[in-house]
């Protein structure tokens, strides 16, 4: 188990620590990375795991022929591995001044998640790093590998504080073209960015990221406790508005939060991109222990 700071604390109790280690990642492709990894992959190479055989071509290595074949059939065939991967996981989360809302907030709560999938591939010994998002990729945590990273990357995340204005399609784009190893991302955001984020989560798909996005949204969001007279003011723009939330305003308010809420997964299906929606209300253990696996878990 890993060793335990005030923040740690806050974060994870040790038996969701416990539950977090036995997860791991899933991938639809498979990546060339700097060393082996802990992860098999359907790709053959030359790993102590056995996978099958194939007639010898010329030009292969004789040293892995299998001679007991040879002797039986009078034929050279090759033994071939399961290779190992080394997986760089990607975990972006959006900072901007859209994602502190809610109680808990939705940046809160992200940040959570954030941490405890991170937890979750540096105990897998695959190669985690953090972006932090907002008009552009302000900060990062660079990848880096093994469990006695999960404090420093704990201490990082402490630090971020959301603010500043949201141009997803710009700060993806860059992140990707950026990034060395291509590898898995994981996107945690409102997707409150009236520019979208096609655009930015093609940047990804041009160097074939496997992309998963989550969309957070807070309770207060999804069912607005508010009446009567507003003064609206948007978070990052500052632009205010009045308003009456009467019956027929929360109709039209539901009707747009779901097109809204429809058109960024059919954005991500048009991309074959995995879409997953949170809410805040849900559990943070109950999201990452039952409704990531089979998608993004294992």
């Amino acid at each position: 188990m890993a060793a335990r700071t005030p923040l740690a604390e806050r974060l994870f109790s040790s038996h969701l620590l416990s539950q977090l280690e036995r997860q791991s990642f899933i991938t639809k492709r498979t990546f060339l990375g700097r060393v082996k990894g802990e992860r098999k992959s359907p790709r053959k190479g030359i790993s102590p795991e056995f996978y099958d055989y194939r007639p010898y071509e010329v030009g292969d290595d004789l040293r892995y022929v299998d001679w007991n074949i040879f002797g039986r059939l009078d034929r050279l065939y090759l033994k071939l591995f399961v290779e190992e991967e080394d997986l760089c996981v990607h975990l972006l989360i959006d900072a901007s001044a859209s994602m502190d809302f809610g109680s808990p907030s939705k940046f809160q709560y992200g940040l959570r998640l954030v941490a405890a999938l991170g937890f979750i591939g540096l105990v897998g010994l695959e190669r985690v790093g953090v972006g932090i998002v907002r008009d552009r990729v302000v900060e990062g945590w660079s990848p880096t590998r093994g469990r006695n990273q999960f404090l420093p990357l704990i201490e990082f995340l402490g630090g971020v504080t959301p603010g500043g204005v949201t141009d997803l399609n710009g700060a993806l784009r860059d992140y990707a073209l950026r990034a060395r190893d291509p590898g898995l991302a994981v996107l945690v955001s409102d997707l409150m960015d009236q520019g979208g984020f096609a655009l930015g989560i093609r940047g990804f798909l041009e160097r074939r990221f496997d992309v998963h996005v989550i969309h957070l949204l807070s309770r207060e969001e999804m069912e607005p406790g508010y009446g009567g007279d507003l003064r609206l003011v948007d978070a990052e723009s500052g632009e205010t508005r009045e308003a009456t939330l009467d019956g027929e305003t929360l109709k039209a308010y539901r009707r747009r939060l779901q097109a809204f809420l429809d058109q960024s997964e059919a954005t991500c299906r048009a991309n074959k991109i995995v879409y997953h929606r949170a809410v805040t209300s849900e559990p943070m253990e109950d999201l990452v222990l039952r409704r990531l696996k089979g998608t993004l878990l294992q």
